[in-house]
């Protein structure tokens, strides 16, 4: 599955317990006619793909759901959800390559002039 929208908070990596678990969340609002904020987390070596990243960039993350189960001490059973992405992709088009010369915009060409309106039109149109 794949979340897309701009980045709207990237956070710093998180280490928890003796193991050394890593975690670092994204918050990406998506564009459509009730944007949503929607929290993704990576996890472990995954962390690092958000270091090229920056707040108002447009993304596209894939991402995977997880759930689990979890019982209280009071033995109530509860459940929880994550959405942990493992790629995430730059949607913003990358700069023109400057050695490609600039196209002229259209009203800088010259009207043709030895136009006659009695020429023969094999357009089918």
């Amino acid at each position: 599955m794949e979340v897309q929208g701009k980045v709207k908070m990237i956070g710093e990596t998180q280490t928890f317990g003796s193991n050394g678990f890593r975690k670092r969340e994204i918050v990406v609002t998506t564009e459509e006619q009730y944007p949503q904020h929607i929290m993704v987390e990576f996890v472990q070596d995954k962390c690092d793909l958000l270091n090229t990243f920056q707040v108002g960039q447009d993304v596209k993350i894939s991402i995977n759901l997880r759930g689990r189960e979890w019982v209280n001490p009071q033995g109530e059973t509860k459940y929880f959800n994550s959405i942990q992405g493992w790629r995430i992709e730059n949607l913003q088009p990358a700069a023109q390559n400057a050695s490609a010369p600039p196209v002229p915009p259209a009203d800088t060409f010259e009207p043709a002039t030895d136009f006659s309106s009695e020429e023969h039109d094999d357009l089918p149109f």
